[in-house]
């Protein structure tokens, strides 16, 4: 079982959480629509990480749009191959599960961040970590990359745009448009 999957079933009863959005997410997936699976994924970030600001995708969208000459820092908190497949443009690319993020040293603690990952979980906790070391404007991606992809919003791969996501696995996967997985780079 996934870390992720493990977290998810853990929160599920940690809060008490219906036994349907249990059948929904983990046992019958394809009886529900991806809103319902949405929406267990927001509960749970927003019941594990609740002083974390989040920002919607029309919002940053809007944000990028307007002031194209200063747009948010965008960091992407996924694994390797998830970065390669596609990213936002712009993003660089962290560990979340590292202390140390060197893009970070230079930054003033008051400039804007946009933190995403697959779905947004590792995201808020590397956006909390981030708070705890100073940075004010700092704020997570709600739904991050895969509710930006599923919108049909861009999408690259280097500078190159692209129609593809990494699904990260099979159980969040399902929150991922099915046309748009990819677990390797394919040509453009």
């Amino acid at each position: 079982m996934s870390s992720a999957l493990a977290r998810l079933r853990s929160w599920l009863v940690r809060t008490g959480t219906g036994l349907s959005l249990v059948l929904c997410f983990l046992l019958v997936p394809a009886a529900c629509t991806q809103d319902m699976r949405w929406s267990v994924v927001e509960r749970m970030i927003e019941s594990d990480f609740p002083s974390v600001p989040q920002i919607t995708t029309d919002s940053l969208a809007r944000r990028l749009q307007e002031a194209p000459a200063s747009p948010p820092v965008l960091l992407d908190a996924r694994a390797k191959d998830e970065y390669a497949v596609s990213h936002l443009r712009g993003a660089y690319r962290i560990d979340p599960s590292s202390a140390s993020h060197p893009v970070l040293d230079t930054l003033d603690r008051d400039a804007p961040v946009v933190v995403y990952c697959s779905v947004g979980y590792r995201s808020a906790k590397v956006t909390a970590a981030l708070q705890e070391r100073g940075f004010t404007q700092v704020a997570n991606l709600k739904g991050s990359i895969f509710r930006w992809a599923n919108e049909g919003r861009p999408v690259v791969r280097g500078s190159t745009g692209v129609r593809e996501v990494h699904p990260y696995d099979h159980t969040w996967g399902t929150l991922l448009n099915d046309s748009l997985h990819a677990y390797e780079p394919t040509a453009p």
